[in-house]
């Protein structure tokens, strides 16, 4: 599947669109507010929309200095037009109060994930000192550089395959405020060659020692994560652990329920999931003081004799 969807919270808070061309809505509360503008030009020849770049500016200008949360949606045609990103970190004087940020909340219909023309993103932590959430959705050539942010709490990455180039740039940044970090590791497929070594360092607690929710989400070898998980020094001092929308079987999870234990978590997520029934009630009655999320079953397909598993976003 992919995005049907576009977020309806962000940052602990409800989206409001952004009318283009007219006044702002009356809010009651604080919001995230939501630009798009989605317009089709297959002569874009992979820069940046200028009917975007123009709508953008007159909001900033409009109501930039009050913007605490955004969320980006559709820049022109993503698969054509790049992201915003070089505008973005121009506009960051303008946007003083800025705190979270979402790139990239775009539907299916609007763009598939893998074609979106993101690039790196790591610019915009550098542009923004006082970030303190970052989710960024996008495609085969997204990137990151590391980085050095002192108050970033989340990162989160959506996408159908993250490089192990771009998790190995994640897990060499300086984020002594992260609690919260979320990678989509997909598919090779989509670009999605990292591996469990590459997050040794992750899981071996050498990053990040202010983390309490890990994510390893939307990913081809749940199983192997989840084997290597029992073991991990990381797992002891985080609240949360969401291995959801991947490929998770009964090995991996009867390695989870047989490695060290898991009933200091408030929450293990293990939803879109291909256990079988037995095993996806053991779990659950192993851990009656978590909040165990084994909802969403799905059934391998069988051909020619072979059985494949499917993330849950992909093409």
């Amino acid at each position: 599947m992919t995005f049907v969807s576009h977020a309806r919270h962000f940052a602990g808070r409800p989206v409001v669109d952004v009318p283009v061309g007219g006044p702002l809505p009356t809010v009651d509360g604080p919001v995230s507010w939501r630009f798009a503008l989605w317009h089709f030009d297959e002569t874009a020849g992979y820069k940046l929309s200028e009917e975007f770049r123009v709508a953008f500016d007159r909001f900033v200008a409009q109501a930039g200095p009050s913007v605490e949360s955004l969320v980006v949606g559709a820049w022109g045609y993503a698969a054509f037009n790049t992201a915003p990103i070089a505008q973005l970190c121009a506009a960051a004087s303008r946007l003083p109060a800025l705190r979270a940020l979402f790139l990239g909340d775009m539907t299916g219909e609007e763009c598939e994930v893998s074609w979106m023309k993101v690039g790196d993103v790591s610019p915009l932590l550098t542009a923004y000192p006082r970030l303190e959430v970052l989710r960024v959705r996008g495609g085969e050539d997204l990137a990151f550089s590391p980085v050095r942010h002192a108050r970033l709490r989340e990162l989160a990455v959506e996408s159908g395959g993250l490089s192990r180039a771009f998790v190995g740039a994640v897990l060499d940044s300086d984020l002594p405020a992260l609690t919260d970090l979320e990678l989509w590791l997909g598919t090779p497929d989509y670009g999605g060659d990292a591996q469990v070594a590459d997050l040794a360092p992750l899981l071996a607690g050498e990053r990040f020692p202010g983390l309490r929710r890990l994510g390893l989400r939307n990913s081809e070898i749940a199983d192997d994560l989840a084997e290597a998980l029992a073991s991990a020094p990381v797992v002891p001092r985080l609240e949360r652990l969401d291995l959801s929308l991947g490929t998770l079987g009964d090995r991996g999870a009867a390695a989870l329920a047989g490695g060290q234990p898991l009933t200091h978590l408030t929450e293990l997520d293990l939803h879109h999931h291909y256990l079988s029934e037995e095993t996806a009630a053991s779990v659950a009655a192993a851990l009656p003081g978590v909040r165990v999320d084994v909802s969403d079953p799905q059934e391998p397909d069988e051909y020619d004799g072979e059985s494949y598993r499917y993330t849950a976003v992909s093409e």
